[in-house]
């Protein structure tokens, strides 16, 4: 199972970074061991593909109503308390529009943010601004939105020796920004695509006769070398079927804690557990409690609220 795992420690306010065309200072890596998915060259691209999507540079009520001489000032504020996250595409999408931008940056990703707190101070030219804003918050709401969830997640599970992982619910496309964002939020990612990982799930096992021996010995034999290989069980007769052919990982799908705990005990630490299915923040501290690795969490990308950020003028 191909774990990125970079961030773990508690998210530390940075000293106020100001990035300029100046200078030629720009990171895309913005806390202590979370790396940015996209080098600059992807970034680039990916933020133009926004802008060029949201008609940014024929922004015609913007053309139309302010000077093409007026610079302005602004700041990006959290309008609820949550977690930043998109730091490295907001900068990006100010500064196609305005290459000669000033930004200062309060809050780096993966860092909790209170209520009218500021991430970005911003001063440059005023169209510019003004037509970059809802892309630049796009981004940012989204992510920050993910990360805050799964901040919410790991905080109800702390004090246990459970980890919460995304899933391949994402949004076709952002992929790797939301995985980003579940590790800003102090996550940790599942397998990454298809060809990551084995995962033998309930209809894989219905195409074979439920034949779970006959499932994982073809997988080992098949697979890439060094492939871990994990098995969906949803009831103890499975697990056992699965701890006899060699899985690495099993998952315990949609189990009450009690079965769960039963079938945790019966592992024994010879795999990595893993819960899944219908996890809720209010469920996943008993789950957490009955002694798994891991909690997989779909909501933590397909139902994620967006964080209410926004960017006000002086």
């Amino acid at each position: 199972m191909n774990l990125e795992s970079e961030y773990r420690g508690p998210e530390r306010r940075r000293t106020p970074r100001s990035i300029t065309a100046f200078t030629g200072e720009f990171s895309v890596a913005s806390a202590d061991g979370l790396h940015f998915p996209y080098d600059h060259k992807g970034l680039g691209g990916l933020v133009r593909s926004a802008l060029d999507e949201d008609g940014a540079h024929n922004d015609i009520t913007t053309i139309a109503c302010v000077l093409s001489h007026r610079h302005a000032r602004g700041a990006l504020v959290a309008r609820e308390a949550g977690v930043a996250c998109g730091v490295p595409l907001a900068i990006e999408t100010f500064r196609q529009l305005d290459p000669k931008i000033s930004i200062r940056v309060d809050a780096e990703d993966g860092v909790r943010v209170e209520a009218g707190a500021p991430l970005l101070f911003i001063t440059g030219h005023a169209r510019a601004m003004l037509s970059a804003e809802r892309v630049a918050l796009n981004y940012m709401q989204r992510l920050s939105g993910i990360a805050t969830l799964t901040r919410q997640y790991v905080d109800a599970v702390r004090g246990t020796k459970a980890q919460i992982l995304d899933t391949r619910k994402t949004t076709p496309g952002w992929r790797k920004l939301e995985k980003y964002a579940v590790r800003a939020g102090g996550g940790t990612n599942h397998r990454m695509d298809l060809s990551s990982a084995v995962l033998i799930k309930d209809n894989h096992l219905a195409a074979l006769d439920h034949d779970v021996g006959f499932a994982v010995g073809h997988a080992r034999a098949l697979a890439p070398d060094g492939s871990k290989v994990e098995v969906e069980c949803d009831r103890p007769a499975q697990v056992q079927a699965a701890l006899d052919a060699g899985a690495d990982v099993i998952m315990l799908d949609n189990m009450t804690p009690a079965v769960m705990a039963e079938c945790v005990r019966m592992v024994g630490g010879r795999a990595i557990t893993e819960a899944s299915g219908g996890v809720r923040l209010d469920t996943v501290r008993a789950i957490a409690e009955t002694g798994v690795d891991w909690i997989s969490v779909g909501a933590l990308t397909h139902s994620a609220r967006a964080l209410d950020l926004a960017l006000d003028f002086e």
